[in-house]
């Protein structure tokens, strides 16, 4: 029998349940308790309170992470996966990310650039989501 981290199992398991990249940053977000920390039932029931709440950090601070890395218009296509479980508009999906920023920072993040950039990202989307007319295609 092989035995994984938490955070192993909360990549393969949950996460990979999870379609896109926005979405997995939103469910994240939703399991955050402002300056508490995280809280996910399973995850503190089978590995402990500390385990799951280094688990579920270290996984936010990579999706956040792997979001500044791509590209918009990869993003652009991201959004239309991540918003496809729910009853939202891509526009109005954003716009509730927006609402609730700090949550899509992992707890205890003090990194003023990063935090920057994701707003500019969430911006960006949400400007091309509400003008697509106005969106030049890419000549690549």
């Amino acid at each position: 029998m092989t035995l994984k981290s938490a955070l192993e199992d909360l990549k393969k398991t949950t996460l990979s349940a999870v379609s896109g990249l926005l979405a997995k940053l939103a469910y994240l977000a939703s399991l955050r308790r402002g300056n508490d920390g995280y809280e996910h039932w399973g995850m503190n029931s089978v590995y402990g309170r500390q385990a799951a709440e280094k688990a579920l950090r270290a996984a936010h601070a990579e999706i956040v992470a792997t979001i500044l890395k791509t590209p918009l218009a990869v993003l652009e296509e991201d959004l239309e996966i991540s918003r496809s479980a729910s009853a939202a508009s891509a526009a109005a999906y954003v716009k509730a990310m927006q609402n609730h920023f700090e949550d899509l920072l992992p707890a205890g993040h003090k990194h003023p650039p990063s935090a920057a950039h994701l707003n500019s990202v969430l911006a960006a989307l949400s400007s091309l989501k509400r003008h697509p007319a106005r969106a030049i295609p890419s000549a690549s």
